[in-house]
């Protein structure tokens, strides 16, 4: 059995995995358990489609916030906060402090999306 090898990590947000999933679905024709439990899963916790999730992304880089790396990013789509309080709990698990006028900034972007 051939052993797997990393090429890189990059992070997905939700929108980008089920994205995924439904190309590996139409690929192979059927899914098997995990993947249908995946994708049950994204179906109902997804909260914005892909396209959205490409237009806020280009967004939220538009900020040209020097702080926030990708995953950041992923992180803030997946969730959706609305209000500051929410992205302060949504980035409490990194070691990030932002300025409160880009955290009214980010918060701004995402209430156009959602």
């Amino acid at each position: 059995m051939p052993s797997a090898q990393f090429i890189q990590d990059v992070p997905l947000s939700l929108a980008e995995l089920k994205e995924t999933m439904e190309s590996v679905e139409k690929r192979d024709g059927e899914l098997n358990y995990l993947s249908l439990k995946t994708k049950e899963y994204l179906e109902s916790f997804t909260p914005i489609a892909y396209k959205k999730r490409e237009e806020l992304h280009a967004k939220l880089l538009g900020l040209n916030l020097t702080r926030l790396k990708e995953d950041h990013f992923c992180k803030i789509i997946d969730f959706m906060p609305k209000t500051i309080d929410e992205l302060k709990v949504v980035l409490q698990s990194y070691p990030l402090s932002l300025p409160k006028k880009d955290q009214e900034s980010i918060v701004a972007v995402i209430q156009e999306f959602a």
